[in-house]
C-alpha cells in the first residue's frame, strides 16, 4: 500500500470527503486530491497535522514510515 492509499485510508475511515478532510487540515482540496492520486506528498509539517488528526481519532498512521523518504 502506498502513501497515496494511506491517505485515502485514513479520510475514508472518518467517512469525509475530499474537500472536507481538507478542510479540516487546512489545505485546499487540490491537495488532497493530489496526495489521493500520487502527484505530490505533503510536506513535513503537513505530515504531522495528518498525524494529530488521526491520534484524535484513534486511527494508527506511523508518521515516522511515511517521512522515511523524506529525510
Amino acid at each position: 500500500m502506498g502513501f497515496c492509499d494511506d491517505i485515502r485510508e485514513i479520510r475514508q475511515k472518518c467517512f469525509l470527503s475530499q474537500e472536507a478532510f481538507a478542510k479540516e487540515l487546512g489545505v485546499s482540496f487540490a491537495t488532497v486530491n493530489r496526495w489521493e492520486s500520487g502527484k505530490t506528498k505533503p510536506t513535513y509539517k503537513t505530515m504531522k497535522l495528518i498525524d494529530d488528526f488521526c491520534k484524535s481519532r484513534s486511527i494508527d498512521f506511523d508518521i515516522r514510515h511515511e517521512l522515511e523518504g523524506q529525510l
